[in-house]
Order: C-alpha cells, then structure tokens, then sequence
C-alpha cells in the first residue's frame, strides 16, 4: 500500500510578497496553500491603517492575489489556510465572500476568532499603555477545526505562522493535540514555508549560486504522517533547494532551537536531519517536541508620538562629511523654533549616510551618498515644523546637494510593539465560523512545560598544525532576523567536521565584539548540532525593533552578513575544498 503523502505549498512570506506565489504552486499540484502576511512589523502597520479606516486591517493584497485563482482553487479543490485576517478577520471573510459570490462559486470560507484580546481585563492588568491592538498567538488546533466543519479557505487573525501548517496536518492526519514530537515535526513544516522563498534561494548566504532568482520557486512541502517532509519547489523555476538553503529558514527567528515555543508545543529542532536526496530536494527528519506550557504570547502596539523621515541624495568629494554636515544644520535648526514655539526637543534622531557604511563603526570616504534623517516627536507640529525646513537646505546647504528623495516628510503616528504573556485558561477559547454556520468553541488544552532535554555533544579535537586566516563566510552560511528588540543570528557549518572549530572560534564574545556598535547585549549562544549550526540570540539589538526602530536594518537583516565578515584562524587540515 502505498504511503499517504500530503503536499503544501507556501504562496506567501510577508504582505508585500510577489502575487506570482500561487498560481506557481497552483500550477504543481499541491494538496494545500498557506499564505502567511503577519509579522510583527506588519500587526504595528496595520494597526496604523485601522487607525485611519476602521474597515481596514487586513492586508489588501490577499484579496488582489487570490480573487483572479478562485474558480481554480474550486476546480482543483485546493484548500488555502492564511492569516491575512491581520486585525480585522471577519472585515477579510466577508470581502472575500463577496468576490467568491461575484464569481457564482460556492467555496466555503472559516475564519478564527479570539486572537483580539484588547478589551479583555488580564490586557489592561499587563500595561499601563494605552494600546491600539493586542492579539494572542493562538495555534494550530482552530484551523484544524475549521477545516474539518468543511471550509475550502480558513482565515485566521494573530497565530504563530507554523499553526498554518500544522492546523492542515493534524486534520488530514489526526494528529492528536498530545503527539508532541509530531506537532513538532509539522511546526518545523509550517516554519520551513512560512517565508515562502526564503527556503528556496531568497536571502541565500551564497546568492550568486541561485539561478534565475527572477522566476524563484516557492516551497513545497511534501509531508508523510511520521512528521518527515521533503523540501521542493515546482519544475522549471528558478531559485534553488539545498541544505543551505533549507537550514539557514530551519533556524530563522529561532531563539534556542532545542525549546522553540509556539502554542501547540514546545517544538525542538535542535536534532533535526537535512539531506540532499535529489536536485531541489532535500529530506527533513527527526525534528522532535514537548508540552508548550500554559501561556500564550500577546503582541501588541500602542502609539508613542509621530515620525518623519527626510531623505536626500549628496553627490561629489567628501560627501559623506557633507551629509553629517547637514543633518547636524537640520537638526539644529529645529531646535531653535522648537524652543522659539515652547516645543520639548525631539525624542529621538537617527542619521545616516547610506553608501558610507552608516551600519558599520567607521565611516568610509564615498564621493555620493543618500542622507537620512528620521526624528521622533510627541506632537505632530513638532515635526510639521522641521519637515517644512528640509527643502531649506538644498538651497542652504552644501554643494552636491541634488534632491529631496518623496518630497517634504510627512508625519505619520510612532506604532510601538509590546509583548506580554496570558495563561491560556484566562482567555475565551478561539471561536471558530464556517460561512453562515453557528460558532464554535475550540477549547485548547493546558499543559505544563518541561524542560528541554537537549545536552551538547562533547568537543571533538580539532586539528593541531599552520593555520591560515579566512573569513567565517568560508566555513558557514549565515542567516539573521528578529523578535522584538532582539536579534538571532544562526551560523551553519558547511560542513560537520568545522562545527568544532566554529564552536571555539565563534563565541558571544567575538559576536558582540561584530556588533557592538549596534547591539547592547546580552547574547546567549544556543546550538542545534544537527544540522552543525550555531544560534546566537542578541537582546537589546534594534533600537526598539520594528516600526520602533528609526534605524535602516530595524530587524537585523543584515548582522549576520556582518558576522560573516569574522576572521577566523583555520588549521590547514581544515580548509575548504573550493
């Protein structure tokens, strides 16, 4: 008899993701699409635009993308599982029940409900802020529900993104909500695909190997009921599935991989086994996990003051003095009519000079660079006032000045994130709605957590002898994001036998040693051996985080690039074949 395989492709990574996504997958023969939209970015942008409309809050683009494939998605009987409800869900079922109907097909939509908690006491009780949105991150168990009441499309609002996954492989496998080291397996799915492209070449350590990057496939995931998966993407794309590849995603956003906390589980990856086993294949075992504890994590924004960035380009020598120069006028110039109206001075500034290693400690000389200047202030006539004096300077402020990048600043509200955590017996069990059918309850169950179980395997020797110095990017990829505030930066052997040597070499200390200048610390260094990886997790890393962040990278999408740029002392025994 032959093993019932599911396969489920990822169409979406972020809002703002290509709509090329679905009909690719679509075009493969994929059981189930998962679309995912909400990172924590995109909670605090959404939550500016409900502020504007309040029929707003979801991202627009779901419906622009998945309007045009609906009589293909019923045609085919593919089911689709997103969270493009953002922070209006039934607003985004019931637009998307109009298109369906405007088509005269019958396709069943379900949404999730229950993630909102901001008018809940236990929210008020977290913090003294007055906040926009807060919205738990429930798990897989609703979707699973709503899928099996019979609906082709599920939205959801807040979840983890891998409970998109995961809700489709417990229903299809009956997976129980006790079957840990399965939720495990199916989160590391659901984790693998979240970011669409970014398993299949897209912000790959090596992007000069992957071809046609122009025609990137998305990820398919092709599941067997034991939890392994293989990792592909659909014929005649671009793009490219390795172990690279696949293990720089396995490790995204990843705190300590052997305790990955999501709602359903307490997911452990830190054993997990990647093996090419084709071309654009490669084969995902042993991913493990334990009870989730009884919390759930809460995210949620608030508005701290308004915001304006001005940016402007600065061409000819010593430009890069020039741009300092100015902002340095800029800034002071507002200050006087600041003081001149009764206004407090600004709450913060941020000011680089891009194509001068602003992300760097020391400038370098450049001959053009693109000013940027981004201020933060309680009142939006504060920051009206300077953003009328920024056209002043390309008249009164150095040569080379040669324009005003989007025209004059405009204010726009500071959206803040805050996270807190709420038992789960203290909010509403998730309600789940299939078309016009009643609600149901989807009571969770309440776990207690326990502790990993993961010890580091013993220091194999590492070669005595010359050395040579190379950059770490020679020995490992790199790949870094955020949480909040804080970074991870996941270093992955190229091969096992340098794991050893990264794990000596490549210490918290040298990391923040890379990064100080934009790190405060502290920095905690995690392992997941198997796949000869590395995670360091970086606190206080992004001047806030987020839409909180005024910096270029505010979610260190850049650092591990950076710490690829380590130097690393490499006995010869060791060195790279290529």
């Amino acid at each position: 008899m032959t093993e019932r395989r599911l396969r489920i492709g990822g169409a979406s990574g972020a809002w703002g993701d290509s709509p090329g996504g679905l009909p690719q997958l679509l075009g493969a023969g994929v059981d189930y699409v998962m679309m995912d939209y909400l990172a924590e970015v995109t909670m605090s942008l959404l939550a500016r635009a409900r502020l504007r409309d309040p029929a707003a809050g979801f991202p627009p683009d779901f419906l622009a993308f998945v309007t045009p494939h609906l009589g293909t998605l019923a045609k085919q009987g593919v089911r689709l599982v997103t969270n493009a409800g953002g922070v209006n869900p039934l607003g985004c079922k019931a637009a998307l029940e109009a298109a369906i109907a405007a088509q005269g097909l019958a396709l069943k939509v379900g949404v999730v409900l229950g993630d909102d908690v901001l008018e809940l006491p236990i929210t008020a009780a977290a913090t003294p802020k007055r906040l926009l949105t807060a919205n738990a991150y429930l798990g897989a168990l609703p979707i699973a529900a709503a899928l099996a009441a019979g609906a082709d499309i599920v939205i959801t609002g807040r979840c983890v993104d891998s409970a998109l996954a995961l809700g489709i492989l417990m229903h299809e496998f009956g997976w129980a909500a006790d079957d840990y080291p399965k939720l495990g397996a199916g989160s590391l799915v659901g984790h693998i695909l979240e970011c669409g492209p970014q398993a299949t070449g897209g912000t790959f350590t090596d992007w000069d190997l992957v071809p046609d990057s122009y025609n990137i496939g998305y990820p398919i995931a092709d599941c067997a009921a034991d939890g392994s998966f293989i990792v592909g993407k659909p014929d005649g794309t671009g793009g490219l599935v390795t172990i690279g590849t696949v293990g720089e995603q396995m490790l995204y956003e990843v705190g300590d991989p052997a305790a990955y906390l999501l709602p359903d589980v307490a997911a452990d990856f830190s054993q997990v086994r990647l093996r090419q086993i084709g071309l654009d294949r490669v084969l995902v075992e042993n991913a493990g996990g334990r009870a989730p504890g009884p919390r759930y994590k809460v995210s949620a924004t608030y508005q701290d003051g308004y915001r304006a960035t001005a940016t402007m380009s600065i061409v000819g020598p010593r430009a890069a003095e020039k741009a300092e120069r100015t902002a340095a006028a800029l800034l002071a110039r507002a200050a006087t009519l600041f003081a001149e109206a009764r206004l407090a001075g600004f709450t913060a500034t941020q000011v680089e000079a891009l194509g001068a290693e602003a992300s760097y400690p020391a400038r370098t000389s450049s001959r053009e660079v693109l000013l940027r200047v981004v201020v933060l202030h309680p009142s939006r006539a504060a920051i009206d006032l300077f953003a009328r004096e920024v056209g002043a300077f390309t008249l009164a402020g150095v040569p080379g000045t040669t324009g005003i990048y989007g025209g004059r600043p405009k204010a726009t509200p500071q959206v803040r994130l805050f996270t807190f955590f709420v038992d789960k017996a203290a909010l509403p069990a998730p309600i789940v709605r299939v078309g016009d059918g009643p609600d149901v309850l989807v009571p969770v169950p309440v776990s207690e957590a326990t502790a990993p179980g993961f010890v580091s395997p013993p220091a194999l020797p590492i070669p005595d002898g010359p050395t040579v110095t190379m950059k770490l990017s020679r020995l490992a990829f790199a790949r870094s994001g955020d949480k909040g505030d804080s970074s991870n930066v996941a270093i992955i052997a190229r091969r096992p036998d340098l794991l050893p040597l990264l794990r000596r070499e490549v210490t918290v200390e040298r990391v923040l040693d890379m990064l100080g200048h934009l790190a405060e610390g502290p920095a905690t260094r995690f392992e997941a051996p198997g796949i000869h990886a590395l995670n360091f997790v970086i606190e206080n890393a992004l001047g806030g985080g987020g839409m909180a962040s005024l910096r270029i990278d505010p979610q260190g999408k850049a650092y591990g690039q950076m710490v690829l740029e380590m130097e690393i002392a490499v006995p010869m025994a060791l060195l790279p074949g290529d």
